[in-house]
């Protein structure tokens, strides 16, 4: 598979997780219109339980890694 093909797989994944999520906060809050849930899944995005650091193994490093 070429890296382009790749890129695209990884980017409609992604797509498609948004999608859930999505569906999962409906159901979870019913009561909010398309900007509230737009807010709570733009939240989850930038602190997923268990992704705080991002999705890496290993230590929290600052970047970059090599200063000028």
């Amino acid at each position: 598979m070429s890296p382009a093909a790749k890129l695209q797989m990884s980017l409609e994944l992604f797509e498609h997780g948004c999608a859930m999520m999505r569906a999962t906060l409906r159901r979870r809050h019913p009561e909010l219109d398309e900007a509230g849930i737009e807010a709570l899944l733009g939240a989850w995005l930038r602190q997923r339980p268990g992704a705080e650091h991002g999705d890496g193994v290993g230590r929290v490093g600052v970047w970059p890694r090599v200063r000028p």
